[in-house]
């Protein structure tokens, strides 16, 4: 896999996750483009530290279609998913107590301010690309931007904000729609797989997290879509009673 300490502050994703876990979190200032409180901090044991983004429960908007104070949990199930496909398509993500109460911690993505993210949104020969919208489609994500892609200069892609994910109904809404109908590659069936059989034993991590932070009937859907994707071996299409793309875009 492509080196990623370069995107965390010199730091291994599995360094980070730890110090996520047990650093203090210092609160440096407020994102304010986010519709939710988003807040920039610094992460530190004395003896590292990190750039990261603290969402607290308390700051979350509320929604018509997404039970309240849920969102956190879902980013955190979110990441579950991510290391479960082998695609660290996520940034380490943990739940945990902060300054404003409990709430979504993940590290700082340092992104490649030279890549052209609306032509790279558009591509259809880049594999990493192309697994996030298989991944996308597992958590029925419903709000992937352009903006919410992260190339990193040692050229990983990560991907934030999936806050608004794992509805129970299909609300997959995205700017990757240019694989639709196509043939599922034979990586995403093999990760696929994998997950799939994750989802069946109740004691595996991925089983475990997603209990923590979705309802049944949400993590039951999961297992659906996971199921629907190997079966039909293709990348799905948008529903046709739903935006299929966010607004804005980016």
């Amino acid at each position: 896999m492509t080196d990623t300490a370069d995107a965390f502050d010199g730091l291994s994703p599995a360094v980070g996750l730890d110090l996520l876990r047990t650093g203090e979190l210092t609160v440096e200032g407020r994102l304010t483009v986010a519709s939710n409180t988003t807040l920039y901090c610094t992460v530190s044991d004395g003896v590292r530290s990190a750039a990261c983004v603290y969402k607290p429960v308390a700051g979350e908007r509320p929604l018509w279609d997404f039970p309240d104070g849920t969102l956190a949990g879902r980013e955190v199930s979110a990441y579950a998913v991510s290391e479960a496909l082998g695609w660290a398509v996520v940034p380490p993500t943990v739940h945990r107590e902060g300054p404003f109460g409990e709430g979504m911690v993940q590290l700082w993505v340092h992104g490649d301010a030279t890549v052209d993210l609306v032509d790279l949104s558009r591509r259809t020969d880049d594999a990493a690309l192309r697994r996030m919208a298989v991944f996308d489609a597992v958590i029925n994500n419903s709000d992937r931007k352009i903006g919410h892609l992260l190339p990193t200069p040692g050229g990983h892609l990560y991907g934030c904000d999936h806050g608004v994910s794992f509805a129970e109904e299909y609300k997959l809404r995205t700017v990757l729609w240019q694989w639709q109908g196509q043939p599922l590659p034979e990586e995403a069936v093999e990760a696929l797989s994998a997950v799939r059989v994750r989802l069946r034993e109740p004691d595996s991590v991925l089983s475990r997290e997603l209990a923590l932070h979705l309802t049944g009937p949400e993590a039951y859907a999961v297992r659906n879509r996971v199921d629907l994707l190997i079966d039909h071996g293709i990348h799905p299409y948008p529903a046709p009673d739903w935006p299929a793309v966010p607004w804005p875009p980016i």
